[in-house]
């Protein structure tokens, strides 16, 4: 019975993101809900959906300030040198653009966390693809095949809870599949490479010059004036992960006068008690972005280190931005007004997730939908097991929580498994080919999930719709390496 009522609330909940019958906010609280009085514990509701809340909230106040402090940045023109670099070098090619997309997530994924990758990309890169006219879904999607293969790391959450729950080290895990992910790594970069030539052809499509001649023209605009006017303009032009819901008029806060100063910033608001943010002179700013370069390196660090708890790391982190790029409460107050609403956005897809990760916890659900989904297995794929779970691994991940997957299905795995004479180990390996690792950044399950997608400005079931494939397009691929370099048998 509970394991039909889970089965069908995630079945239910993705019908109606992927086919936008009913918002992910509203799906994710509800559905749960709904599935709980159905199972009788009306009465236990409260504490259910409290505990699912209380566990995502470091994350949901770790966003919340990571967005303030990557919107901040983004604002005071961090990441412009980086954002005419890339289209410089890409010439204004969105195939460029997509592949340095693919590099660029590969590298920073390399800490293994999920949400510090997609803040980190997606602020960057998303003011690019605006630029360029380029679909945000791409940059979600190769994020997500990037992230996806980098997530199979030992220190990666999905590895290391295989080890634990089999009682595994890395060499035994890990190391037996490394040139499988190497297999992954390739094809990502091989799908940026095709993702990247469609939106090259839709755009060139929709504008004859193309893409990169916009850029040109843009670039050339700038020939003759005074280098500050340049910076202000493409200060100006980069925006802010709000940009797609912000009026155009808002967009450009700092346009420059005829004389070549900027005008005063705005806050939200045209009426007499208007906060106005008097200019900053060219030698300060200078200092600022230098200032700013070596917080953010420093706040990476730290993070990558974990010297402290990420939802400390960027309430610190942006407390001291905020003070040194917005020294008056009325600079702070324009800057929270601006942003208010990509921090809602974020924050609530997390706890609304919280809802449903809670009760399908605490009702034993996931439970009974592992032990249900293990009593489904065939004898006659007990040898053939490993392929079996790096194959269904991926899509799983859009049932299964990561705990309940690697403690609760797994072991299960592995025993029956180890009954027909193949090695858990071989099991372990073929779990994190797909299972949360290419899956995750797909799940409605793992909060960062709505991080990417709330950032890259998309909704979860277009997301999903648009990358699935090409996700377990990459588990396969690394299944067949992990078969030709005897990771696992066939």
């Amino acid at each position: 019975m509970l394991a039909a009522l889970g089965f069908a609330t995630i079945a239910v909940l993705l019908l109606l993101t992927m086919t936008k019958r009913a918002s992910v906010l509203v799906a994710l609280i509800l559905l749960p809900v709904l599935a709980a009085l159905i199972g009788g514990f009306a009465g236990d509701l409260g504490e259910l959906i409290l505990g699912g809340l209380s566990k995502v909230a470091p994350t949901g106040i770790m966003i919340a300030f990571a967005v303030l402090y990557f919107s901040l940045m983004v604002d005071a023109g961090l990441f412009d040198p980086l954002i005419r670099g890339l289209l410089r070098a890409a010439r204004g090619d969105p195939l460029r653009i997509t592949v340095a997309t693919a590099v660029l997530t590969l590298c920073v994924a390399l800490d293994g966390d999920g949400a510090s990758t997609f803040l980190i990309t997606v602020s960057a890169l998303l003011p690019v693809y605006k630029r360029l006219g380029m679909n945000p879904l791409v940059l979600s999607g190769v994020v997500c095949l990037g992230a996806g293969v980098m997530n199979m790391v030992p220190w990666g959450g999905p590895t290391v809870r295989a080890m634990a729950a089999l009682k595994l080290d890395s060499s035994e895990v890990f190391n037996p599949v490394l040139p499988a992910m190497g297999f992954g790594v390739v094809w990502v970069l091989v799908a940026a490479y095709l993702l990247g030539r469609r939106e090259r052809n839709r755009l060139a499509a929709l504008s004859p010059q193309g893409p990169a001649a916009d850029v040109r023209e843009g670039e050339g605009e700038g020939e003759g004036e005074g280098e500050g006017e340049r910076d202000d303009r493409e200060s100006a032009a980069s925006t802010t992960l709000t940009a797609t819901t912000e009026p155009e008029s808002s967009r450009h806060a700092t346009p420059a006068t005829a004389d070549g100063e900027r005008q005063a910033l705005r806050a939200p608001g045209d009426g007499p008690g208007t906060v106005r943010v008097p200019p900053l002179p060219r030698t300060w700013r200078t200092w600022l972005n230098i200032f700013n370069l070596l917080l953010t390196i420093a706040l990476l660090v730290c993070l990558i280190q974990e010297v402290m708890p990420l939802p400390v790391l960027f309430v610190l982190g942006f407390a001291i931005a905020v003070l040194v790029n917005h020294p008056t409460w009325e600079q702070q107050q324009a800057l929270l007004d601006k942003h208010a609403k990509s921090v809602v956005l974020v924050t609530t897809m997390i706890f609304a997730a919280g809802v449903l990760t809670g009760i399908l916890t605490g009702t034993k659900m996931i439970d009974e939908m592992a032990e249900a989904l293990v009593s489904v297995v065939p004898d006659s794929f007990g040898s053939h097991l490993p392929v079996v779970v790096a194959v269904t691994g991926m899509p799983l991940s859009l049932v299964f929580t990561p705990d309940a997957y690697y403690f609760g299905v797994l072991p299960v795995l592995a025993e029956t498994a180890q009954g027909f004479g193949t090695d858990p180990a071989e099991v372990a390996r073929a779990a994190i080919l797909g299972q949360m690792t290419t899956g995750f950044p797909l799940s409605p399950l793992t909060a960062s999930t709505f991080i990417l997608v709330g950032m890259s400005g998309v909704s979860l079931g277009e997301h999903q719709r648009f990358i699935f494939r090409w996700a377990f397009a990459t588990t396969l691929v690394m299944t067949a390496g992990a078969l030709l370099t005897g990771a696992f048998p066939l």
